[in-house]
C-alpha cells in the first residue's frame, strides 16, 4: 500500500502528547477482485497458523507509524506479522509503543506500486530492519517473477533463492511460499497441484508440519470431506465383511448338508 512522507495539514493539538495519527490512509486496500482475494486468503491462512501463538499479531493494511511526532512518516503493507507482541486489536501500529518492527511484510504489486515496492519502499523497509519482505506479483506483468522474497543480512536486503521444491523460504516466519499458474480460474473447486482450494495461484506451505495453510472454513471442509470419506470406507467395510459372513455361512451351510448327505448314504 501507500507511503506517506508529504506535507500536508494533519489535526492536532499543540503538545506532542496529542498528535493525531490517522488510521487510514485513503488509499483503496486492493485494486482489484483478485487483489483483494488473495489478500484477504493469505491474512486468513496465516491468523489460522498462528492462532494458537497469543504473541503473534497478524494484520494488513493497517498504518505503521514509524517516527514518533510525525504522522506523516507511515506506511501500509498489505500483510504483516510481529511476534512477541499479542493479539489485540489496533486502530494503527505505532513502532515506539510497540517496541519493535514487524517481522515480516508482504506487497501485492500491481501497475500503480511495483515501482515504489522494489524502490523507496524496499529501501524503507530495510531501514526499518524488517527481516523478510515478500512481493507477489499475481498477474504476472510487473515483477521480474511472479514471486520474490528478500531476508535482512547487515542492514541490506538479499535475495531468497528457491529451495528444491521450487518454494522461496521466509526465515521469519518459517514458511515456504510457492505460486503456480497465476491466471488459473480462483473459483476452481480443486488445483491438481496440490494448493489449497481457496486460491489459484499462491500457496503456503509449512516445512515442519508437511502440509499446506488453509483457512479455517478450508479446513473445516477439509475434515469434512475426511469425514464422509472415512464414513464411507466403514460402510463399505461393513459391507464387504457382511458379504464375506454370507459367503461363509452359505459354504457352512453347504458343507452341513453334504455331511448330512454323506452320513445318510453310510446308514
Amino acid at each position: 500500500m501507500a507511503i506517506h512522507e508529504k506535507e500536508e495539514h494533519i489535526p492536532s493539538a499543540p503538545t506532542e502528547a496529542s498528535i493525531f495519527y490517522p488510521e487510514e490512509d485513503g488509499e483503496p486496500m486492493a485494486v482489484s477482485d483478485l487483489h483483494r482475494l488473495i489478500l484477504f486468503w493469505t491474512l486468513q491462512v496465516i491468523d489460522e497458523h498462528f492462532k494458537q501463538d497469543p504473541g503473534v499479531y497478524v494484520s494488513g493494511d493497517i498504518l505503521i507509524y514509524y517516527v514518533e511526532g510525525d504522522p506523516r512518516k507511515s506506511v501500509s503493507p498489505d500483510v504483516l506479522v510481529a511476534f512477541g507482541l499479542g493479539k489485540k486489536r489496533r486502530q494503527n501500529y505505532l513502532v515506539w509503543e510497540e517496541g519493535k518492527v514487524p517481522d515480516f511484510v508482504m506487497e501485492f504489486s500491481s501497475k500503480n506500486t511495483y515501482r515504489n515496492d522494489l524502490g523507496h519502499k524496499m529501501e524503507l523497509y530495510a531501514s526499518l530492519g524488517i527481516q523478510d519482505y515478500f512481493l507477489c506479483d499475481i498477474e504476472g506483468l510487473y515483477l521480474p517473477t511472479p514471486l520474490m522474497a528478500f531476508t535482512l543480512v547487515d542492514g541490506l536486503y538479499v535475495p531468497i533463492t528457491e529451495n528444491v521444491d521450487g518454494g522461496l523460504h521466509s526465515p521469519a516466519l518459517n514458511l515456504d511460499f510457492h505460486v503456480d499458474d497465476l491466471e488459473a480460474d480462483l473459483y476452481a473447486s480443486a488445483l491438481d497441484s496440490g494448493f489449497p482450494v481457496g486460491v489459484a495461484g499462491l500457496g503456503i506451505y509449512d516445512p515442519v508440519r508437511n502440509d499446506w495453510l488453509q483457512t479455517a472454513a478450508e479446513a473445516a471442509t477439509a475434515r469434512a470431506e475426511t469425514a464422509e470419506a472415512r464414513a464411507e470406507e466403514e460402510a463399505i467395510a461393513r459391507q464387504q465383511e457382511a458379504i464375506r459372513a454370507e459367503a461363509a455361512e452359505a459354504e457352512a451351510a453347504r458343507l452341513r448338508s453334504e455331511l448330512e448327505r454323506l452320513q445318510a448314504r453310510s446308514n
